[in-house]
Protein backbone atom coordinates (compact mmCIF):
# COMPACT_ATOMS: atom_id res chain seq x y z
CA UNK A 1 0.00 0.00 0.00
CA UNK A 2 1.39 3.59 -1.46
CA UNK A 3 0.68 5.93 1.31
CA UNK A 4 1.38 9.63 -0.34
CA UNK A 5 -0.51 12.46 -1.96
CA UNK A 6 -3.41 14.33 -0.47
CA UNK A 7 -4.85 12.71 2.08
CA UNK A 8 -8.52 15.03 3.79
CA UNK A 9 -8.53 15.33 7.25
CA UNK A 10 -12.92 13.85 6.53
CA UNK A 11 -15.42 16.25 8.11
CA UNK A 12 -18.07 14.06 9.78
CA UNK A 13 -21.44 15.22 8.64
CA UNK A 14 -24.24 16.05 11.01
CA UNK A 15 -28.06 16.59 10.18
CA UNK A 16 -30.41 17.27 13.69
CA UNK A 17 -27.43 15.94 15.70
CA UNK A 18 -26.82 12.56 14.11
CA UNK A 19 -24.19 11.55 11.53
CA UNK A 20 -25.56 12.25 8.23
CA UNK A 21 -24.38 8.95 6.53
CA UNK A 22 -25.61 10.20 3.09
CA UNK A 23 -23.92 13.34 3.24
CA UNK A 24 -20.57 11.69 4.31
CA UNK A 25 -20.76 9.02 1.39
CA UNK A 26 -20.62 12.12 -1.08
CA UNK A 27 -18.28 13.47 0.60
CA UNK A 28 -15.76 10.22 -0.07
CA UNK A 29 -16.99 9.85 -3.66
CA UNK A 30 -16.23 13.39 -4.22
CA UNK A 31 -12.98 13.21 -2.90
CA UNK A 32 -12.25 9.90 -4.79
CA UNK A 33 -13.46 11.14 -7.82
CA UNK A 34 -11.47 14.43 -7.11
CA UNK A 35 -7.88 12.33 -7.21
CA UNK A 36 -7.25 11.96 -3.75
CA UNK A 37 -4.94 9.93 -2.66
CA UNK A 38 -5.89 8.28 0.50
CA UNK A 39 -8.62 9.00 2.92
CA UNK A 40 -8.87 10.25 7.16
CA UNK A 41 -12.14 9.85 9.22
CA UNK A 42 -12.34 10.19 12.62
CA UNK A 43 -9.66 12.31 12.97
CA UNK A 44 -9.41 15.94 14.96
CA UNK A 45 -11.01 17.29 12.00
CA UNK A 46 -14.17 14.77 11.78
CA UNK A 47 -15.06 15.78 15.47
CA UNK A 48 -13.59 12.63 17.01
CA UNK A 49 -13.13 13.85 20.73
CA UNK A 50 -17.17 14.42 20.70
CA UNK A 51 -18.26 11.20 18.94
CA UNK A 52 -19.45 7.99 20.98
CA UNK A 53 -17.33 5.07 20.51
CA UNK A 54 -20.25 3.90 18.53
CA UNK A 55 -19.99 6.69 16.22
CA UNK A 56 -16.50 6.41 15.88
CA UNK A 57 -16.64 2.96 14.81
CA UNK A 58 -19.52 3.56 12.65
CA UNK A 59 -17.71 6.45 10.35
CA UNK A 60 -14.53 4.71 10.03
CA UNK A 61 -16.88 1.39 8.58
CA UNK A 62 -18.89 3.93 6.40
CA UNK A 63 -15.51 5.03 4.89
CA UNK A 64 -13.70 2.06 4.48
CA UNK A 65 -17.14 0.14 2.68
CA UNK A 66 -17.76 3.23 0.47
CA UNK A 67 -13.83 3.69 -0.50
CA UNK A 68 -14.25 -0.18 -1.14
CA UNK A 69 -10.20 -0.46 -1.88
CA UNK A 70 -10.03 2.30 -4.52
CA UNK A 71 -8.12 4.86 -1.98
CA UNK A 72 -6.63 3.43 1.37
CA UNK A 73 -8.28 4.66 4.57
CA UNK A 74 -5.82 5.69 7.53
CA UNK A 75 -8.42 5.53 10.17
CA UNK A 76 -7.93 7.79 13.15
CA UNK A 77 -7.66 5.89 16.39
CA UNK A 78 -6.14 7.97 18.63
CA UNK A 79 -6.92 8.38 22.68
CA UNK A 80 -5.83 10.11 26.10
CA UNK A 81 -6.76 6.20 27.41
CA UNK A 82 -4.64 3.39 25.84
CA UNK A 83 -7.27 1.06 26.35
CA UNK A 84 -9.56 3.15 24.97
CA UNK A 85 -6.81 3.16 21.87
CA UNK A 86 -5.91 -0.28 21.90
CA UNK A 87 -9.98 -0.39 21.30
CA UNK A 88 -10.18 1.61 17.99
CA UNK A 89 -7.21 0.19 16.61
CA UNK A 90 -8.42 -3.10 17.03
CA UNK A 91 -11.91 -1.99 15.56
CA UNK A 92 -9.87 -0.41 12.91
CA UNK A 93 -7.88 -3.46 11.52
CA UNK A 94 -11.63 -5.62 11.67
CA UNK A 95 -12.74 -3.56 9.42
CA UNK A 96 -10.36 -3.61 6.55
CA UNK A 97 -8.52 0.18 7.65
CA UNK A 98 -5.08 0.23 5.89
CA UNK A 99 -3.47 2.10 8.70
CA UNK A 100 -4.60 4.57 11.82
CA UNK A 101 -3.85 7.67 12.83
CA UNK A 102 -2.73 7.65 16.82
CA UNK A 103 -2.57 11.31 18.47
CA UNK A 104 0.59 11.62 21.11
CA UNK A 105 -1.99 11.38 23.92
CA UNK A 106 -3.28 14.40 25.71
CA UNK A 107 -4.46 15.72 29.28
CA UNK A 108 -2.60 13.02 30.86
CA UNK A 109 0.58 15.06 30.45
CA UNK A 110 2.65 11.61 30.42
CA UNK A 111 6.28 11.50 30.40
CA UNK A 112 8.41 10.97 27.29
CA UNK A 113 8.73 7.15 28.76
CA UNK A 114 4.87 7.09 29.11
CA UNK A 115 4.22 8.24 25.67
CA UNK A 116 6.94 5.66 24.40
CA UNK A 117 5.23 2.91 26.51
CA UNK A 118 1.79 4.14 25.31
CA UNK A 119 2.65 3.54 21.68
CA UNK A 120 4.57 -0.10 22.52
CA UNK A 121 1.23 -1.07 23.78
CA UNK A 122 -0.57 -0.20 20.68
CA UNK A 123 2.29 -1.77 18.83
CA UNK A 124 2.36 -4.99 20.46
CA UNK A 125 -1.66 -5.16 20.84
CA UNK A 126 -2.60 -4.95 17.03
CA UNK A 127 -0.53 -5.53 14.07
CA UNK A 128 -1.81 -2.51 11.47
CA UNK A 129 0.49 0.23 9.93
CA UNK A 130 0.35 3.08 12.56
CA UNK A 131 0.76 7.32 11.85
CA UNK A 132 2.09 8.89 15.11
CA UNK A 133 0.38 12.30 14.92
CA UNK A 134 2.12 15.19 16.75
CA UNK A 135 0.24 18.32 17.35
CA UNK A 136 1.32 20.16 20.43
CA UNK A 137 -1.58 23.01 19.60
CA UNK A 138 -4.34 20.87 20.82
CA UNK A 139 -2.51 18.25 22.95
CA UNK A 140 -0.63 20.86 25.14
CA UNK A 141 2.59 18.62 24.94
CA UNK A 142 5.30 18.04 21.98
CA UNK A 143 6.73 14.91 20.66
CA UNK A 144 10.29 15.61 20.20
CA UNK A 145 12.73 14.33 16.85
CA UNK A 146 14.27 12.39 19.78
CA UNK A 147 10.97 10.13 21.14
CA UNK A 148 9.99 9.89 17.62
CA UNK A 149 13.34 8.26 16.28
CA UNK A 150 12.62 5.84 19.48
CA UNK A 151 9.41 5.12 18.17
CA UNK A 152 10.33 4.72 14.77
CA UNK A 153 11.62 0.94 15.99
CA UNK A 154 8.78 -0.20 16.55
CA UNK A 155 7.76 -2.52 13.84
CA UNK A 156 3.82 -1.25 13.30
CA UNK A 157 5.03 2.64 13.50
CA UNK A 158 5.79 3.96 9.46
CA UNK A 159 5.27 7.07 9.57
CA UNK A 160 4.14 10.73 11.27
CA UNK A 161 1.74 13.28 10.78
CA UNK A 162 3.80 15.94 11.81
CA UNK A 163 1.59 19.38 12.83
CA UNK A 164 4.70 21.03 14.81
CA UNK A 165 4.98 23.42 11.97
CA UNK A 166 8.46 23.05 12.64
CA UNK A 167 9.77 22.48 8.82
CA UNK A 168 13.59 21.84 10.39
CA UNK A 169 12.13 18.70 11.62
CA UNK A 170 11.87 17.04 8.89
CA UNK A 171 15.80 16.44 7.79
CA UNK A 172 15.98 15.60 11.80
CA UNK A 173 13.28 13.14 11.79
CA UNK A 174 15.14 11.25 8.14
CA UNK A 175 18.42 10.77 10.26
CA UNK A 176 17.28 9.68 13.33
CA UNK A 177 14.12 7.14 11.55
CA UNK A 178 15.22 6.33 8.14
CA UNK A 179 14.60 7.66 4.66
CA UNK A 180 11.68 4.82 4.84
CA UNK A 181 9.94 6.76 7.32
CA UNK A 182 6.69 8.25 6.34
CA UNK A 183 6.25 12.05 6.84
CA UNK A 184 3.26 13.70 6.20
CA UNK A 185 2.44 17.11 7.22
CA UNK A 186 -0.18 18.56 9.19
CA UNK A 187 -0.24 21.58 8.24
CA UNK A 188 -1.77 23.14 4.82
CA UNK A 189 0.19 26.41 4.66
CA UNK A 190 3.56 24.77 4.53
CA UNK A 191 2.38 21.56 3.04
CA UNK A 192 4.69 22.54 -0.09
CA UNK A 193 7.78 23.30 1.88
CA UNK A 194 7.53 20.65 4.12
CA UNK A 195 7.72 18.05 0.89
CA UNK A 196 10.59 20.21 -0.26
CA UNK A 197 12.46 19.34 2.59
CA UNK A 198 11.72 15.37 2.61
CA UNK A 199 7.72 14.88 3.16
CA UNK A 200 5.47 13.12 0.81
CA UNK A 201 2.08 14.58 1.58
CA UNK A 202 -0.29 16.26 3.80
CA UNK A 203 -3.48 15.68 6.12
CA UNK A 204 -5.47 18.36 5.17
CA UNK A 205 -8.47 20.30 6.26
CA UNK A 206 -8.29 22.34 2.87
CA UNK A 207 -9.00 19.25 0.73
CA UNK A 208 -12.36 18.80 2.42
CA UNK A 209 -13.43 22.35 0.40
CA UNK A 210 -10.40 21.53 -2.48
CA UNK A 211 -9.78 18.46 -3.24
CA UNK A 212 -8.94 18.51 -6.35
CA UNK A 213 -6.66 21.81 -5.99
CA UNK A 214 -4.41 19.69 -2.85
CA UNK A 215 -4.74 16.51 -4.88
CA UNK A 216 -2.59 18.49 -8.21
CA UNK A 217 -0.79 20.57 -5.83
CA UNK A 218 0.53 16.52 -3.98
CA UNK A 219 1.01 15.20 -7.44
CA UNK A 220 3.45 18.38 -8.64
CA UNK A 221 5.34 17.22 -5.22
CA UNK A 222 5.71 14.11 -5.89
CA UNK A 223 6.54 14.70 -9.48
CA UNK A 224 9.40 17.38 -8.24
CA UNK A 225 7.77 20.36 -10.04
CA UNK A 226 7.29 22.41 -7.26
CA UNK A 227 7.08 25.46 -9.93
CA UNK A 228 2.91 23.98 -10.59
CA UNK A 229 2.75 23.16 -6.50
CA UNK A 230 3.48 26.99 -5.50
CA UNK A 231 1.25 28.23 -8.42
CA UNK A 232 -1.39 25.59 -7.14
CA UNK A 233 -0.64 26.47 -3.59
CA UNK A 234 -0.67 30.70 -4.13
CA UNK A 235 -4.35 30.03 -4.90
CA UNK A 236 -5.17 27.83 -2.02
CA UNK A 237 -2.97 30.17 0.18
CA UNK A 238 -6.28 31.81 1.61
CA UNK A 239 -8.27 29.37 1.61
CA UNK A 240 -6.01 27.84 4.09
CA UNK A 241 -5.73 30.77 6.71
CA UNK A 242 -9.87 31.22 6.13
CA UNK A 243 -10.12 27.79 7.68
CA UNK A 244 -9.10 28.56 10.53
CA UNK A 245 -10.38 31.82 10.94
CA UNK A 246 -12.62 29.83 13.59
CA UNK A 247 -12.52 26.41 15.80
CA UNK A 248 -11.74 24.29 12.89
CA UNK A 249 -14.09 22.58 11.47
CA UNK A 250 -16.69 25.12 11.88
CA UNK A 251 -15.31 27.12 8.52
CA UNK A 252 -14.48 23.37 6.76
CA UNK A 253 -18.25 22.79 7.48
CA UNK A 254 -19.77 26.07 6.81
CA UNK A 255 -17.76 25.90 3.22
CA UNK A 256 -18.72 22.58 2.12
CA UNK A 257 -22.83 24.24 3.34
CA UNK A 258 -22.10 26.44 0.74
CA UNK A 259 -21.15 23.84 -1.59
CA UNK A 260 -24.53 21.69 -0.67
CA UNK A 261 -22.48 19.03 0.67
CA UNK A 262 -23.15 18.94 3.99
CA UNK A 263 -24.76 21.35 7.17
CA UNK A 264 -22.77 23.18 9.16
CA UNK A 265 -23.63 21.51 12.33
CA UNK A 266 -21.00 21.06 14.65
CA UNK A 267 -21.30 19.56 18.39
CA UNK A 268 -21.35 21.62 21.11
CA UNK A 269 -18.64 22.95 22.69
CA UNK A 270 -17.93 23.76 18.98
CA UNK A 271 -20.74 26.12 17.39
CA UNK A 272 -21.32 27.52 13.54
CA UNK A 273 -19.44 30.14 12.61
CA UNK A 274 -21.36 33.32 13.68
CA UNK A 275 -19.20 36.12 12.08
CA UNK A 276 -20.43 37.38 9.38
CA UNK A 277 -17.48 38.60 8.06
CA UNK A 278 -15.65 35.47 8.78
CA UNK A 279 -18.25 33.46 6.40
CA UNK A 280 -17.50 36.35 3.45
CA UNK A 281 -13.68 35.95 4.10
CA UNK A 282 -14.42 32.00 3.39
CA UNK A 283 -16.75 32.50 0.10
CA UNK A 284 -14.02 35.32 -0.93
CA UNK A 285 -11.77 32.62 -0.76
CA UNK A 286 -13.36 29.69 -1.86
CA UNK A 287 -14.08 32.24 -5.64
CA UNK A 288 -9.94 32.84 -5.42
CA UNK A 289 -9.58 28.76 -5.07
CA UNK A 290 -12.19 28.49 -7.44
CA UNK A 291 -14.03 26.07 -5.82
CA UNK A 292 -17.43 28.31 -5.91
Amino acid sequence: MIFKGSWPALVTPFRNGKIDDKAFVALVERQIAAGTHALVPCGTTGESATLSHEEHRHVVELCVKTAAGRVPVIAGAGSNSTDEAVSLLQHAKAIGAHAALVVNPYYNRPTQDGVYAHYKTLNDAVQLPMFLYNVPVRTGSDMPPELIGRLSRLPNVIGIKDASADLSRIARHTALCGKDFIQISGEDPTAVGFNAQGGVGCISVTANVAPQQCAQMQNACLQGDYGLARKINDTLARLHRALFLEASPSPAKYALSLLGLCTDDVRLPLVPMSSEEHKKEIAAAMKEAGVL
